[in-house]
């Protein structure tokens, strides 16, 4: 387990700490050169207009990341309160008002409801982070009732309701204490898949200037001249992916239960 946990450290330390680091280091913008050129004073080329390749990647990282991360914490903000509440409630036509709804959003594809909402306006990072966090929020919900439905069920929380304890109480105290390892499991994977959305949406323009300094703009513009110039479509898309990959490594790593020695019993028992 120590293992995994250090790789996956590892794997999302690099992009991580690029996205939030690399605008520190990333200094003035330089002269433009020609487009799609190695070699010289830009050790990973130049773009598709001619701008220094390392000094983008320093600068792209960081909206990928804030707009994910927002966006996911966004969506337990609001999924958290109705899946509690659904799951805790004696009324049913409370539950059905509250995830009904939910229901109907959950049968829309989430990138579909980005571009067409994308049609009619245009969002910028914080209108992306939103879009990303609604098309979440119905899952998110989903899971968090399932979970707390479970929890709702056994009798401690009949007992602390027969002792007149308040909602918060039982909510909070004991349910939500309950389901804390599921939720984090969730979470792991669910930031993985908003990271694959926010880069998506990046790469077809919603909420990101087209020559933005993001990752996901720069496979998507650079693409032309991958065979010229790959370091400016290799080095974000790895980057994107090692974020992805490590961070859903990392978390399932943190979650993993230890395992007691088969030997431990038997010791015990003699």
């Amino acid at each position: 387990m120590r293992q995994r946990v250090t790789l996956g450290a590892l794997i999302v330390g690099v992009p991580l700490a690029l996205a939030l680091l690399g605008p520190l280091f990333a200094g003035a913008p330089g002269p433009r050169a020609a487009s799609f050129t190695l070699g010289g004073e830009h050790w990973l080329g130049t773009d598709f207009v001619g701008r220094d390749v390392w000094r983008q990647v320093l600068l792209g990282g960081r909206s990928v990341v804030l707009v994910a991360l927002a966006a996911t914490a966004l969506a337990y903000l609001v999924a958290l309160p109705l899946g509690l509440i659904s799951a805790l409630t004696r009324r049913t036509w409370l539950e059905e008002l509250l995830m009904r709804p939910l229901d109907v959003l959950l049968a829309v594809p989430s990138l579909l409801m980005i571009l067409l909402v994308a049609a009619v306006f245009s969002p910028g990072a914080v209108g992306l982070s939103l879009l990303v966090a609604v098309v979440n929020i119905p899952d998110a919900a989903r899971i968090v009732r399932a979970a707390a439905a479970e929890s709702a069920s056994r009798p401690a929380v009949e007992a602390l309701r027969m002792q007149g304890e308040t909602w918060w109480r039982m909510a909070v105290g004991y349910v939500g204490r309950s389901i804390a390892r599921t939720l984090a499991a969730d979470a792991g994977v669910r930031l993985t898949g908003v990271l694959y959305l926010v880069a998506t949406a990046a790469f077809l323009g919603v909420g990101i200037a087209p020559d933005a300094s993001d990752w996901a703009v720069m496979v998507d513009r650079n693409r032309t001249g991958l065979f010229v110039q790959p370091w400016a479509v290799v080095v974000p898309a790895l980057l994107i992916v090692a974020l992805t990959m490590g961070s859903n490594l990392l978390f399932d790593a943190l979650l993993e239960k230890p395992h007691r020695k088969r030997g431990n019993g038997r010791e015990h028992g003699r």
